[in-house]
């Protein structure tokens, strides 16, 4: 299965870059696929080790943080010769070894070309509770995260359907209807699926028939990710790391998506429940998206308090919201729907910003997204269907007179009233297909 980030570790190798090389996100995103592959594909020789079921290899790094020594006791334990210049080592599942993460700034700094790469399902809440000093400046760091639409495609065998929307996002031309419908089928199919691996296999080794897909994959996945709120926290901080991932379906389904701690719990204040919000954000299991009150630039310096959660993927929503798939085949919950295109959206944005902003003002008005293109502050509006009346999107446009403004639905693709209209199934063209941090 082709994924974009494919591209980023081949300029990790190409150009010599002596840091390790870390990949981080949520658990099922595909990092160990992916790595694998690479080794496999780039390097003559290549060392898998899972720090997670390797005790004693575990052990050699809280004994030694020196390279050459760590290399020669791995040797020695697993009976292998390690040819540095001709093999890499894939370390894996990284974060149950706060010293070896520490370890890899010492082999960015040996004059030895080692070349190591690893990955961890919850690196981002280890290194923000990092104890020791973690190696800044000394790895490369990178994420993975679902396949989006275009990478969905990709793994379909929609090659030439991708290029005709891509021709027509640069003209800003139609699609012909045909095709234009083609592809509408398709982003249905994709909220019901989303974005893990495992789930798109499923649906190919169905024959892309939606309703046999199996919907028992996706419960799987969360309840991996509620086994690690319970192996990697303390219970209390667990319960609470719980009751918020749950309720973020009943949070998007308020007519004001601004995220409320009394959802999560009657009684519950966000000084209880900050740091459990954090641990998601931080395991890439949930993304924020916080309020600006002025579109300005630096789009940071102009939050408030305010924010919107979104889940990682757009499939485990749909199965923690109990929807069914033909709910969304058959167009017979337009008031979610329209949820499930926000969170969609979401997640594109999200995995070449980084930060998600939005605006309001007084319960009256709200532009879902607004980023910076090109050193444009660009208002987004998100439409399930083709009723794409908005005042909210009007009254930005009206106060602050930005260079354009887009408009995500399911109408075709059009440049009216300094209005982009672009299809649902192209949002992953905004900004262009950045998949580097």
């Amino acid at each position: 299965m082709k994924r974009k980030i494919y591209d980023n570790l081949l300029n990790w190798k190409q150009n010599h870059i002596k840091m390790p090389y870390m990949l981080m996100g949520a658990r099922q995103t595909g990092k160990t696929y992916i790595l694998t592959e690479f080794c496999k594909n780039e390097f003559q020789n290549y060392l898998y080790l899972n720090l997670e079921n390797r005790e004693t290899i575990r052990e050699v790094f809280e004994q030694t943080l020196v390279p050459e020594e760590i290399i020669q006791n791995i040797e020695a334990i697993l009976n292998v010769n390690i040819e540095v210049e001709n093999t890499i080592l894939f370390l894996d599942e990284i974060q149950v070894s706060e010293r070896a993460i520490h370890s890899l700034k010492y082999f960015a700094e040996s004059e030895k070309n080692y070349k190591i790469v690893c990955a961890g399902s919850l690196l981002g809440v280890k290194i923000n509770r990092f104890k020791s000093s973690f190696p800044v400046g000394k790895v490369w760091m990178d994420y993975l995260y679902p396949l989006d639409f275009e990478e969905f495609l990709m793994a379909i065998g929609e090659n030439k359907l991708l290029t005709l929307i891509a021709q027509s996002y640069q003209e800003m031309k139609p699609m012909l209807e045909p095709t234009h419908q083609k592809a509408l089928k398709l982003y249905y199919e994709y909220l019901c699926i989303g974005g893990m691996p495992s789930v798109v296999n499923n649906y190919l080794q169905n024959e892309k028939q939606i309703n046999k897909v199996e919907d028992e994959i996706l419960n799987m996945i969360v309840l991996s990710y509620l086994a690690d709120m319970a192996k990697y926290t303390q219970n209390t901080e667990s319960i609470k790391n719980n009751k918020i991932y749950q309720s973020i379906p009943a949070q998007l389904g308020k007519e004001n998506k601004k995220f409320k701690y009394s959802l999560v719990e009657p009684s519950a204040r966000s000084r209880e429940y900050e740091t459990s919000l954090e641990w998601l954000i931080s395991s890439n299991m949930v993304i924020k998206c916080n309020n600006i009150k002025v579109p300005q630039s630096p789009l940071k310096a102009y939050q408030d308090d305010s924010f919107k959660v979104y889940l990682s993927d757009i499939g485990l929503l749909r199965v923690l919201a109990n929807l069914s798939k033909n709910e969304i085949i058959l167009n017979k919950n337009m008031l979610y729907k329209g949820v499930m295109a926000e969170n969609y959206v979401a997640q594109i944005l999200y995995s070449k910003n980084k930060e998600l902003y939005y605006w309001q003002v007084s319960n009256q008005y709200e532009v879902d997204f607004v980023i910076n293109l090109e050193g444009d502050i660009i208002p987004i509006e998100v439409k399930a269907s083709d009723n794409v009346t908005s005042k909210s999107l009007n009254q930005y446009i009206k106060r602050y007179q930005p260079k354009y403004a887009i408009r995500i639905s399911t109408k075709n693709f059009g440049f009216e009233n300094q209005i982009k209209s672009i299809p649902l199934y192209a949002s992953h063209l905004i900004g262009g297909n950045k998949c580097k941090d």
